[in-house]
Formats: C-alpha cells, sequence, structure tokens
C-alpha cells in the first residue's frame, strides 16, 4: 500500500521539469503500506495528459488529514495502496505555467470556467470536484504504478509523498519568487483553510469574539487571520498544553483546557469568557460532537463553522429552538478560498510582512525520515513539519 497526501495534510513546493523526463515515465521513491510505518520504493510515475502538469516534488509536509485517511481500513477513502501528501512536464492545454517554474500543487480543483467557480459564495468546482480524490478528476485513472505493473492511488489529487507527481493544471498556483520554498509549502492547506475560514466563511470583524476547538495549523491559521481582522478575543480550547505558547504568537488572548475546567463544559466557560457566547466558533479537529460543543459556545445570533471533517459520518444534533433564536452553522471547505484567485493574495500578505507563517513549522526531516513526522504528529510534538525530498 502507498500513502497519499491530501493537501489539506500536507503542502507542497514544486518545480517542472519537462525537457529530461518529457514522454516517459520516471522512476521515483515513494512511502508505501498505509497503517504501518512507510517505507521507500521504485515505482513508476507516467508522463502527463492533456490539461496536466508532471512536477518534481521540492518540499512537501504532513496534515492531520493524511493521518487521519491514512489509518482508515474501512470505507470509500479506504483506497489503497496509495500515494499520499497534499501540500507541496506539462501535457497539452497548458498556458499558465512553463517548465522550471515553481509551482503549489492544491487538493481543491478550481477551473474557473464552471458554475460553482463562477460563484462568489462558493469554491467548489463543479467541472472536477465531484471526481474521487484517487484518481487524476478528467478520466478516473493514476499515473502511478509499482515496479509489477500494480496500480498505485493518488490521494486528494496531489500525492506528494513521491519525487515527481501528475496534477491537472486546475490544482496548480504559480508560487512568487519573492516567496520561500518553506512558506510557499504551508500554502497547500492548512494555512488557506484556517485564513480563508475567518475572512470568507465567517467574515470576521474588528472588536468582536472567536472560539478556536483545537490548535492544530488548520486553528493556528484561523487565530492569525483573526489576528489581522483585529479580533479583541481569541479563545483557543485544546487538550494539550504544549501548543499553548505557540498559539498566543497568532494572537490567542485565551486558552481553555477542557481537563482543567472541572464539571463545567467548555461551552459554560467561554460563555464566561464572552459574556454570553463568542461570535464566531470555529471547530478544528473533525468530530460531530465537538461541533455541537461548538455551537452551544456561541452567542444568539452566533455562527459556528465546521473546518474539521468527520469521516465517521456521524450526524449533529442541534435544539431547534437554539436556531431560531438566530445561531447558525456553516461549512468550510478550503476556507471558502478559490485557489488560483485567493493564494496569490495570501502570498502577497506574507511578503508585506502582514501574514505570520514562521510558527506553523516546528520540525523538519529528510524524505527518508517521513515516519519521523508521523510520529511528531501523533505525539502532538509538532505543529508542521516539512519533509524535504533531496536532504
Amino acid at each position: 500500500m502507498a500513502t497519499e497526501a491530501n493537501t489539506k495534510v500536507s503542502a507542497v513546493t514544486a518545480n517542472f521539469s519537462t525537457s529530461r523526463t518529457a514522454g516517459k515515465p520516471i522512476i521515483c521513491k515513494v512511502c508505501r503500506k498505509a497503517g504501518e510505518p512507510l517505507v521507500i520504493e521504485e515505482i513508476q510515475v507516467a508522463p502527463p495528459k492533456a490539461w496536466e502538469v508532471r512536477v518534481k516534488i521540492l518540499c512537501t509536509s504532513l496534515c492531520h488529514t493524511d493521518v487521519t485517511v491514512w489509518r482508515l481500513n474501512v470505507g470509500s477513502s479506504a483506497v489503497f495502496p496509495r500515494i499520499f501528501g497534499h501540500e507541496a512536464s506539462c501535457g497539452d492545454h497548458v498556458e499558465e505555467v512553463k517548465e522550471g517554474d515553481t509551482v503549489l500543487p492544491i487538493l481543491l480543483p478550481n477551473c474557473g470556467e464552471c458554475r460553482e467557480c463562477e460563484f462568489k459564495k462558493s469554491n467548489f468546482c463543479s467541472t472536477l470536484g465531484h471526481q474521487v480524490p484517487h484518481a487524476m478528476a478528467r478520466d478516473g485513472t493514476s499515473r502511478f504504478k509499482d515496479m509489477n505493473g500494480e496500480t498505485l492511488h493518488h490521494f486528494c489529487f496531489v500525492s506528494s509523498f513521491s519525487e515527481y507527481t501528475v496534477v491537472d493544471v486546475a490544482q496548480v498556483v504559480k508560487v512568487d519568487p519573492r516567496m520561500s520554498i518553506d512558506k510557499a509549502c504551508l500554502l497547500g492547506c492548512c494555512v488557506p483553510t484556517g485564513v480563508g475560514s475567518a475572512w470568507k466563511v465567517a467574515a470576521v470583524e474588528e472588536g468582536h469574539s472567536v472560539a478556536i476547538f483545537g490548535l492544530g495549523a488548520v486553528g493556528l491559521a484561523v487565530a492569525e487571520g483573526a489576528r489581522l481582522r483585529g479580533v479583541s478575543k481569541i479563545i483557543g480550547i485544546d487538550l494539550n498544553p504544549l501548543k499553548f505558547e505557540i498559539a498566543k504568537k497568532f494572537g490567542v488572548t485565551d486558552v481553555i483546557n477542557p481537563k482543567e475546567c472541572g464539571d463545567s463544559r467548555v461551552s459554560q466557560v467561554i460563555k464566561e469568557l464572552t459574556d454570553g457566547g463568542a461570535d464566531y466558533c470555529f471547530e478544528c479537529v473533525g468530530l460531530a460532537s465537538l461541533v455541537e460543543e461548538a455551537f452551544q459556545s456561541s452567542r444568539a445570533g452566533g455562527k459556528t463553522i465546521v473546518v474539521g471533517a468527520d469521516y465517521s459520518g456521524n450526524p449533529l444534533k442541534f435544539n431547534f429552538g437554539e436556531v431560531l433564536f438566530g445561531r447558525s452553522v456553516i461549512g468550510s471547505l478550503f476556507g471558502g478560498i478559490k485557489p488560483k484567485k485567493d493564494i496569490p493574495i495570501i502570498m502577497q500578505k506574507y511578503i508585506n510582512k502582514e501574514l505570520r507563517l514562521d510558527g506553523f513549522i516546528t520540525h523538519e526531516v529528510s524524505f527518508q525520515e517521513i515516519n519521523k513526522a508521523f510520529d511528531y504528529l501523533l505525539q502532538g510534538k509538532s505543529i508542521r513539519c516539512l519533509i524535504w525530498m533531496d536532504e
């Protein structure tokens, strides 16, 4: 089994390489054995077809989504073997990028022409977004095979845990040359998801209050987005106290450890801190029960934003009367970000020294040490661990 990448799980920075690889497969090293320590293996990466690009991965990172899906052994997402990773030659009809460009592969397609791509309130591409994420979006086939000819499945359309990968041109964003590779890697999933959730989905405002459930990379990005919008009170909730000092660097003003709340529910503590409930509550873990707790933590007329993904498919339950008084729940797919349009804006915010990205990167390893990245995340030691392909 190979592992795949969730461009919510891993970010990727890559370079085009066509002259040395055009028209022929490439032998690459990839990670295999989902659910177990990953191993390095040589595979074949097919040439790109029309509307596709083949890129050399320079840097990638591990996202919690990667780990979640890596553990799954049942359900539609448990497709193996596969190549994980999602934060990080050209076929016909590719015009916006050229060989040698540094690009960011993105898990979310953005064709720019369909009804949904043109709709201001949606970022779901109706042309490519409905396709299964373990294959290429346009024809439903894989570009990976092992040395025995067995098909290896993609992950979130990206599969960055490989020296080379093939992605659709609708899922690459050109990286501004003023942007460092390591920081650009963060823009493949966690930062756009969090910042976009604050800016575009919730549209937080100056002087308001925010509660963030889960202080991983996405939750911290929500805090950073709220900080930049002038939110006066940013409450961070997490079971891991090691994250609290890091969170304060991103504007978190108050922290809550549910283990230390005694007989009180987290929602009660938040209501006490905010005089009746937070204006905006963000669930960044992916648990239906936590969405319900976030909803209870919001004020009348408040908004709960569902950022995490619950792969178990558990239903949400709310009191009818509470909804009637104006509380609302809304989902946030990739932060409402339209990659082609909005990621360059986020890049510019960093270049202008407005957006803080330095604190996200807590560890760095070589591709050969990729299992350490899993260990750091599973042990609660890392926010984002960068994986360098050539080191």
